[in-house]
């Protein structure tokens, strides 16, 4: 059974989905991982990584680091998509299910709550076979754009 988490404080319009496009498209750091937008839509922001050799660590699994990484994509993506100014000020993973190269890693990022100056995110990775394999959770900060 999937998690559901409740609906977002606010939803995600149109404009919001091109601005999340436009964010990930000037993330160089992202498309270096191999990271890929799947889709911004009214509850979620969805990003996946194909694991390759490169993302693997000394046990020959994928890195934890990798993981936090794909997270942390759809958890900015989502907090920024709604053209406010939003950066982490706490995040945590728990590493669930191993994953190694092979695997394609989903994860899917969904907004908890959000107030005048604080959002809560949380985003569950999954394997291909549709294991969870991380949840992550993270606060941001939110102003108003510069």
């Amino acid at each position: 059974m999937a998690l559901r988490w409740p609906r977002p404080f606010l939803e995600v319009t149109r404009e919001d989905a091109a601005r999340v496009r436009r964010l990930f498209e000037a993330d160089p750091y992202a498309a270096a991982l191999g990271i890929q937008l799947l889709d911004a839509d009214p509850a979620s922001v969805t990003v996946a990584m194909p694991i390759t050799a490169s993302h693997l660590n000394f046990y020959d699994v994928t890195h934890g680091g990798a993981m936090f990484s794909l997270a942390d994509c759809a958890f900015s993506l989502a907090s920024n998509a709604h053209g406010d100014r939003a950066v982490a000020i706490d995040t945590h993973l728990a590493l669930t299910a191993g994953t190694a190269a092979g695997d394609t890693l989903t994860a899917v990022a969904e907004e908890v709550t959000r107030g005048r100056t604080l959002a809560t995110y949380r985003i569950t990775i999954t394997r291909g076979d549709g294991r969870v394999s991380g949840l992550f959770t993270g606060t941001v900060h939110v102003s108003k754009p510069l």
